[in-house]
């Protein structure tokens, strides 16, 4: 029997919340949405309904953190009203919309595991757990790529042999389900800047900014992998790529033990040699000057990247902070935006130090905000779209 397709089974999906309604049970109708890191797992339970009503949320850190998962959601009474259950993928490969996890999906996530060996065994682990554990409850994907998939040729291209393109190397870009998030604030905030010219800054553990004109993504800090672009707390960022065969030569470093210090050892915590934690550093960078030096990369990488991409769009129109420390460090917003006045960024010191919701000077030809952003929320309403929860008044034609 050939497989079924993915928008017929999404159909199916559809029919039978739709068939449990009308048979007179109680509507399901909450979302659950899990957000899993490479060490931590986010997630939340949401009621269906405009707007959206949260009714519970976690995270969980450390080993073990799949069975603690269960535990705390199973205990939660709001978890039998859950309808659906939506994953954030971080890697999503040529995948432009959210989309139902069906086996051939699940087969194509397996085999691009190499793309992303960081999150995806996670991710999969986790998907595949409520598949055993609850087998009725439909599952999406809501990949972290999909938001950057229109960029243009030039800025997915990677200069490497052609031939590689092929096999699906190039630069994709992640933290979309953010900057999908942080658009759809702006727009509801400014609708005019948000068609226009616009920097979103996904300043946090993982940290990148992406270039948008018109609403569409046109550059990203990360590349191929999280692990490109700015320095983060553990990640690196940027690296020469000559320093893999120098470190392999001179100190027998494996490729294995290669990709373990750039995304667990290096980046602030690397060049600090005490932490990982912007917070930690800020209060130390008076004393210490390896934690000062840390703080500097990273104001001065994220700065860089604002300047490329005010070139790449020809001009700002807005700039976006968002993240734990995009949301939260005005010391670093400061810095970040200090020098880019010949573009028109200036900030209003007392705004900044509240980390209100518009930091800009009066004046200034730039707007500079501060948005909290909301990556479960945006994993719920895709959940909620594509299966059609909340709408069981008819069979789907």
């Amino acid at each position: 029997m050939p497989e079924l397709s993915r928008s017929f089974w999404c159909w199916c999906l559809r029919f039978a919340r739709i068939q449990h309604v009308a048979a007179g049970n109680d509507p399901l109708s909450s979302v659950l949405t899990i957000n899993a890191g490479s060490s931590s797992i986010r997630f939340a339970v949401y009621e269906t309904g405009t707007p959206l009503r949260l009714q519970f949320s976690a995270k969980i850190d450390g080993p073990g953190s799949t069975s603690v998962l269960f535990e705390r959601l199973e205990a939660q009474p709001i978890f039998a009203s859950v309808a659906a259950i939506g994953h954030r993928v971080v890697h999503g490969m040529a995948h432009t919309e959210p989309a139902c996890i069906t086996p051939k999906l699940l087969r194509e996530l397996r085999c691009i595991i190499p793309y992303d060996p960081e999150h995806l065994p996670r991710e999969i682990g986790l998907i595949d757990a409520f598949r055993r554990r609850h087998p009725r409850l439909p599952q999406v994907a809501c990949f972290d790529t999909a938001f950057h998939r229109a960029m243009p040729a030039v800025a997915k291209r990677l200069p490497i042999p052609r031939h590689y393109a092929a096999k699906g190397i190039e630069r994709y870009g992640f933290h979309g389900l953010s900057y999908a998030y942080l658009m759809a604030e702006l727009a509801r905030l400014d609708s005019t800047a948000a068609k226009g010219r616009v920097v979103l800054a996904h300043l946090g553990s993982g940290a990148s900014l992406a270039a948008v004109s018109g609403g569409r993504s046109i550059d990203t800090s990360m590349g191929f992998t999280p692990n490109s672009g700015v320095v983060m707390s553990t990640r690196s960022g940027d690296l020469d790529p000559g320093l893999v065969y120098y470190l392999a030569r001179t100190v027998g470093m494996s490729v294995a033990a290669f990709q373990r210090m750039v995304n667990h050892e290096s980046g602030l915590l690397g060049v600090s040699g005490t932490s990982a934690d912007l917070r930690d550093l800020l209060t130390r960078e008076k004393r210490d000057a390896r934690a000062a030096e840390a703080v500097a990369l990273f104001c001065y990488q994220v700065k860089k990247w604002i300047g490329s991409f005010a070139a790449a769009l020809g001009g700002i129109d807005a700039l976006v902070f968002a993240g734990g420390i995009g949301e939260n460090a005005p010391t670093v917003r400061a810095r970040i935006c200090d020098g880019l006045g010949f573009l028109g960024i200036a900030l209003n010191r007392a705004r900044n130090a509240r980390s209100a919701p518009m930091i800009s000077a009066p004046g200034a030809r730039i707007k500079v905000r501060v948005i909290h952003t909301d990556e479960e929320v945006m994993i719920a309403k895709s959940v909620i779209k594509l299966l059609d929860l909340g709408r069981g008044e008819a069979v789907p034609q």
